[in-house]
């Protein structure tokens, strides 16, 4: 990357450009932002956003553009803005009813976009939807349980599962599910472990695999399935080595891509393959930088680009993973 950073996005874009927001680099909160271009593997400047922020979302709208909502700097924000590729501009749009970070954001298939809990001077339970007609947020059904560093899976049948995190500075173990057309929350049954700074991906028959994160005590390398026709959570094969902060990626050929993160090391720089068939994690290719908190994105060919994080050696390299 041009600029060195952590605690960014990094989105795909519907011309299959990566677009890289935000973030920090050791004191320094960031606006600006950048796009790396695959068929070029190069990076080029594409203005700045309008707020500095860090731990905030991005989300890929049903026109392209890209929504930025809340994060933080020294205070959380409550701020949101949209990047257009057309233009590469930066817009300000509606701004959220509650300020947070370490929240989670999820587009329904109605286009409106979902924002869930997260941070602001203690563990959030609201949640508030952004209508893109109009550029407004609106508040709806809050979640039965406070929390921040959760995940958040938009089912098949466009429901939002929300999963784990962490709640007066306690490990959650409880889920429940968000219901569009109603605007409420059900609990669902909760998952085996503690959890949280794990991630979720919805896999092609329908179940939500997590997987990682670290409970009160301990990173973790367990991993489980949540089955919303049956609603029951199951154990599976255990990832090899623990890690949170770890990246996720379901690719075409059905497995999932799990790399870096943090755990017994401060930087990982290990990569595993989730085989859902024979339900068994194995090592995937190590890339030779070690990185935390890494952002993935997947282009079509299932190459996968990582800017790095905290890198040991460079601030701002970046990998592919073919």
């Amino acid at each position: 990357m041009i600029n060195p950073r952590y605690y960014h996005t990094a989105s795909l874009l519907t011309d299959g450009k990566v677009l890289v927001a935000g973030g920090e680099y050791v004191v320094d909160y960031l606006a600006n932002a950048e796009l790396y271009d695959p068929s070029t593997e190069s990076w080029t400047k594409t203005g700045n956003m309008r707020t500095a922020r860090s731990y905030h979302t991005a989300s890929i709208l049903a026109n392209g553009a890209v929504l930025i909502a809340g994060g933080a700097t020294t205070d959380p924000i409550e701020t949101s803005e949209l990047y257009d590729p057309s233009t590469r501009l930066w817009i300000m749009t509606g701004s959220m009813k509650h300020a947070r970070h370490h929240h989670t954001a999820s587009v329904l298939q109605n286009e409106k976009v979902l924002v869930v809990g997260g941070f602001n001077d203690d563990d959030v339970s609201t949640a508030e939807l952004y209508e893109p007609l109009t550029g407004l947020w609106t508040m709806t059904g809050s979640m039965k349980d406070a929390r921040q560093m959760h995940t958040a899976s938009v089912l098949a049948n466009g429901k939002v599962l929300v999963a784990g995190g962490r709640s007066n500075n306690v490990a959650l173990r409880s889920a429940e599910l968000y219901n569009p057309s109603t605007g409420s929350w059900t609990m669902v049954s909760s998952m085996k472990d503690v959890r949280y700074s794990h991630t979720a991906s919805v896999l092609t028959d329908g179940k939500v695999l997590v997987v990682g994160g670290t409970s009160d005590n301990d990173f973790l390398s367990s991993v489980e399935s949540y089955d919303s026709s049956t609603d029951l959570w199951t154990r599976i094969a255990n990832l090899n080595v623990k890690r949170r902060w770890h990246t996720i990626s379901v690719l075409t050929n059905e497995k999932v891509l799990v790399v870096g993160g943090s755990g017994s090391s401060p930087f990982l720089n290990s990569a595993e393959l989730y085989d859902s068939s024979i339900k068994v994690c194995t090592d995937a290719n190590n890339k030779n930088t070690k990185r935390i908190k890494n952002m993935a994105s997947i282009s079509n060919n299932d190459n996968m680009l990582f800017p790095d994080d905290h890198s040991y050696f460079d601030w701002n390299n970046t990998k592919l993973f073919s």
